[in-house]
């Protein structure tokens, strides 16, 4: 009995099925688990931007550029799921109820039977996935977006429809923009409900034909009907395209544009509209035929009128006459060209230049050739580093940069550079790579125009501690956090009265042992409690930033800190340029940035595509950023930016207030930009013209110097810019510009300026003709000496037309009357004997002297780790002479009949002995020895012009003792450079006198 009462509860269910139960939440918690962190991940990136954005005041940039993309994608979000919903909806509900029976329709029975369990799944996932599909695209528009709510009126209207250019570079973007994104939505939402009615026996085929329910008709005949109305608007729309379309040999709407396509899309926007009303029509009145009558004429009228007529047009009317055709839309091709790209008022002049080299030509261009730059910014950086790295962990740039400073109370050009922090040289280990070393330190800077006797850099800003023209550590910030080598992350900061623990620079430059910092700024979002550390321990995927002790309660994370990011994230409506440079400015070191407005939707302007117009070889090599592959056929250099090297605050100057595209933006961030009246008088000095921008308009220029309308159609006076000669004649690389201080013909003075050469077009495939037709500065000096007032001749293009009567040679020829001089190739040799290396450095144009002037400094580098260049010699040439001396004074006079009347840097240097520091002097004779080599080559050089003149005269006599000399005096200069590299001794240790005569080279 008992037994049988205890049964049932012992037949109750068994614990392990109770456990089970009680175990099925694992796999839902840990799913919840798993999206609580991902999504925590997900929110801590979000809040790492919004710390930094906030640090650095540009918040505002942060929440209306995310808020603008949430809110468009959360509209197209809606529109598109809606759209596709109700269309799946209404097909589904509207499905026959009894539908015929028949082998396809079983098929479709077994379908339905599948999709059944998940059908109302799907019948909400797909227009979800679909939806976000759509807002994700539609969210990448929001500039395209902005631009339209906030556009600003350029004040001038177009040819054709008299409309404002905002109208096209604002409007018809955004008007475009929102009918493609309706036609997708009708188009995926059409389909979907077509899918349905067919999977549900709404459409189907059958052996009588078609087969569609009443239903599924007005379905299809509502979507046709809304496909062809924004058709209509398309066709409409695409009138006021023609004015950006490149289809045709011009930019613009052409002759049968205007005559035959515009025209023609107004019919077909008409015809969309009546054949869109057609179907709708059909919906309620139930007749198919007109609809479909009307969309086959459509079709066909689209052909005819949108194909074949303008053919005709352009294949009888234009072809044959099409100068006159075109002529009034070549004319608005070149002026709007012009005005889109900011060379509307080019200052031409006609340059009737010299080939003949007179004695004393250059006494007038006294303020050009002192600041003839003889420091080649992409050669020099390993003598800055040899001479002023100091530390394995400091590192120079590849390619230095040119900037002007006041020396001796005159503005001169200055090679300058900053010694960042290099990591590759600190110890591994989280602690040395992210908290004690985290700076650069000090401003390099060496004179332009001058050298030293022995060749090196002429340093007016050195050392450490760092002392120079520039100041010393009381005078400016010296210490480098933010620049285009620093480390990904820094920890920075402590409280008050810690000892400091940042490695700060050398106590010397001869000590061994290093200063220590604590970084005073605000630089960088707080890491100072436990939810900061763990929120950028998981950016940047480091526990060591979590756990370290190293971090403490006033601790600052820096990061994001190459210059021009930082401009791209708080500024991410402008393209930036590629090359961004440090000055000395106020006390602090700031890296200057300049930023550029672009638009694709100009009217009738030709358009660009940036990467490819601003590549040369210092973006070949490397030495600067390539803009991306953007095509734009509008741009301004509209913000001047400033990153401070210290603390990495960004200040943003609406540079072009001028600019309606940069007045729309001022409008979507009111708080970001300051006027450029709040730039200070040293940050005005120090602002120079744009070089990307600069690139652009050469590009443009080379053909839209050009305003007949007959010369720019026959294309007869088309210019290119030359490659750089210094890469070999085979090189098809573009020569890049270059900053000098120069003043231009008809100039009243002196320039900071950036210039390019212009040579005959030649067409793919064929040689280029090596002579110069064009040159072109554009002034970069914007100082006043008065805060907040910019000079009136900041920005002015000035071009030099060459008649094409004369016969100028072009960087490329005198790059070939340098290599095939025999008295230069000679020097050269012998300068390469041994272990050493002649690097040619860049080729300067100057138009000075009533003529061309190219200018192109010699280095000469041994081998070794530690070796750098020197400055041993400079070529010159004017016309077809040659000039090549140590020292560019020296080369003038060769050139111009002993004496140039030019001022240079290098004057004081003639006469001096320079030493190779890369090869020490033999004892007892090496540093005579180089006097004794230098005067060799100058009678070896005296000699071959004079056998070369004797030959001219056929006096035998007098060709046979000048070999003599020669040979005498190539014995001399082997000699002579044997001891210099060491390779042979000096006889007997006697000295050399220190000059030896040597006759004075001819011509």
């Amino acid at each position: 009995m008992t037994f049988g009462q205890d049964r049932p509860r012992d037949d109750r269910p068994t614990a392990p099925t109770q456990l089970t139960r009680k175990r099925s939440p694992l796999i839902p918690t840990l799913i919840v688990v798993a999206v609580l962190v991902v999504g925590f991940v997900f929110f801590s990136q979000i809040y790492a931007d919004i710390l930094w954005y906030n640090q650095l005041g540009y918040l505002e940039v942060f929440l209306k550029e995310n808020g603008t993309k949430i809110a468009v994608f959360l509209i197209a979000f809606l529109i598109m799921a809606a759209a596709v919903y109700l269309s799946l909806r209404l097909a589904y509900r509207s499905r026959p109820v009894y539908a015929p029976d028949s082998a396809l329709q079983d098929n479709l029975n077994r379908y339905q039977e599948q999709l059944e369990p998940v059908r109302k799944l799907l019948m909400i996932g797909i227009p979800i996935v679909l939806g976000g599909f759509a807002g994700t695209a539609a969210a990448s528009a929001w500039q395209t977006v902005l631009l339209f709510f906030n556009q600003v009126s350029f004040g001038q209207t177009d040819p054709q429809f008299n409309l404002d250019y905002s109208f096209y570079t604002n409007t018809l973007p955004f008007l475009g923009f929102l009918t493609g994104f309706l036609v997708s939505v009708v188009l995926i939402a059409g389909i979907a409900g077509l899918l349905t009615h067919y999977l549900y026996g709404g459409i189907r085929l059958e052996e009588k034909g078609f087969f569609a329910s009443n239903a599924a008709r007005i379905h299809v005949a509502v979507f046709a009907g809304l496909f062809l109305l924004l058709q209509g608007v398309n066709y409409w729309l695409d009138r006021y395209s023609t004015l950006q379309s490149d289809s045709g040999k011009w930019t613009g709407a052409l002759y049968t544009d205007v005559n035959a396509v515009i025209p023609t899309k107004a019919i077909l926007a008409v015809a969309a509209i009546i054949v869109a009303i057609l179907f709708i029509v059909a919906v309620f009145s139930g007749r198919w035929r007109l609809p479909i009558i009307g969309t086959a004429m459509l079709i066909i009228t689209a052909i005819l009128a949108g194909g074949v007529y303008p053919w005709v047009i352009q294949r009888f009317q234009v072809e044959p006459s099409e100068l006159s055709r075109e002529a009034e839309f070549i004319e608005h091709n070149i002026a709007l060209t012009r005005q889109a790209y900011g060379l509307d008022e080019v200052q031409t002049t006609t340059y009737n230049a010299t080939v003949e080299a007179e004695a004393g030509a250059l006494r007038q261009d006294a303020e050009t050739t002192a600041n003839i730059r003889l420091l080649d910014p992409n050669l020099v950086s390993d003598a800055f580093s040899q001479l002023q790295q100091f530390r394995q962990y400091y590192q120079f740039p590849e390619i230095l940069n040119v900037d002007r400073y006041e020396i001796d109370g005159e503005i001169q050009d200055t090679v300058i550079a900053v010694r960042e922090l290099n990591t590759a040289g600190v110890p591994a280990g989280w602690v040395n790579e992210h908290v004690l070393y985290t700076h650069g330190y000090g401003v390099v800077a060496a004179a332009g125009s001058s050298v030293e006797p022995d060749g090196k850099p002429t340093f007016i800003q050195s050392g450490i501690p760092t002392t120079g023209v520039l100041g010393n550590e009381e005078a400016y910030e010296p210490r480098i956090y933010f620049g285009e080598q620093s480390p990904e992350y820094s920890i920075v900061g402590a409280p008050e009265g810690d000892s400091p623990i940042e490695i700060d620079r050398p106590q010397s430059e001869e000590s061994e042992t290093e200063s220590r910092n604590t970084f005073e700024g605000d630089g960088g979002p707080s890491v100072g409690n436990a939810f900061n550390r763990l929120v950028y321990a998981l950016k940047f995927q480091s526990t060591d930033l979590m756990l370290s002790d190293q971090v403490n309660a006033e601790s600052q994370i820096l990061y994001d800190r190459d210059p021009r990011e930082r401009v791209e994230k708080v500024a991410p409506y402008l393209t930036v340029d590629g090359n961004v440079y440090p000055a000395v400015i106020d006390g602090r070191v700031k890296w200057i940035v300049d930023g550029y407005t672009t638009s694709k939707h100009f009217p009738y302007s030709t358009p660009q595509q940036l990467q490819s117009a601003t590549a040369d070889s210092s973006t070949a090599g490397g030495q600067s950023v390539a803009l991306p592959p953007e095509e734009v056929n509008y741009i301004r250099n509209a913000v001047k930016a400033t990153v401070d090297a210290y603390d990495g605050s960004v200040d943003l100057y609406a540079w072009d207030d001028q600019d309606p595209i940069l007045k729309a933006w001022q409008k979507v961030f009111p708080t970001t930009l300051k006027p450029f009246s709040e730039m200070s008088a040293g940050l005005m000095d120090h602002v120079r013209y744009p070089e990307d921008l600069f690139k652009v308009q050469r590009e443009l220029l080379a053909r839209y110097h050009v305003t007949d309308v007959d010369k720019f159609y026959t294309n007869s006076d088309a210019w290119a810019v030359p490659t750089d000669p210094t890469l070999g004649a085979n090189s098809d690389v573009k020569q890049p510009p270059f900053y000098l201080s120069l003043k231009m013909p008809e100039q009243e003075n002196a320039a900071f300026s950036l210039t390019t050469p212009f040579i005959p077009f030649v067409p793919a495939g064929e040689e280029a003709r090596n002579v110069l037709y064009g040159f072109l500065a554009a002034e970069g000096d914007a100082g006043t000496g008065e805060d907040g007032v910019k000079s009136e001749e900041y920005g002015t293009l000035r071009l030099l037309d060459i008649p094409r009567s004369l016969s100028v040679p072009a960087p490329g020829q005198a790059q070939n009357l340098f290599n095939s001089d025999t008295a230069v190739s000679t020097e050269l040799n012998l300068l390469q004997q041994g272990a050493t290396e002649v690097l040619k450095g860049n080729l300067l144009s100057l138009p000075v002297g009533g003529g061309m002037l190219y200018v192109q400094p010699v280095y000469v580098q041994s081998s070794g780790s530690s070796a750098y260049p020197t400055l041993r010699r400079v070529l010159v040439s004017f016309g077809e002479v040659v000039g090549f001396a140590p020292t560019l004074d020296e080369a003038l006079d060769q050139v111009f009949g002993g004496d140039s009347g030019a001022t240079t840097g290098d004057a004081g240097n003639v006469g001096e002995t320079p030493d190779d520091p890369a090869a020490p002097p033999a004892e007892g004779g090496g540093g005579n020895a180089e006097a004794n080599l230098r005067a060799a080559l100058e009678a070896a050089n005296a000699a071959i012009r004079e056998g070369e003149a004797a030959l001219a005269e056929g006096d035998f006599a007098a060709y046979g003792a000048a070999q003599e000399k020669l040979n005498r005096a190539l014995q001399d200069a082997l000699e002579a450079e044997g001891i210099v590299s060491g390779e042979a001794p000096a006889e007997g240790g006697e000295e050399a006198p220190a000059e030896t005569p040597a006759p004075a080279p001819e011509g």
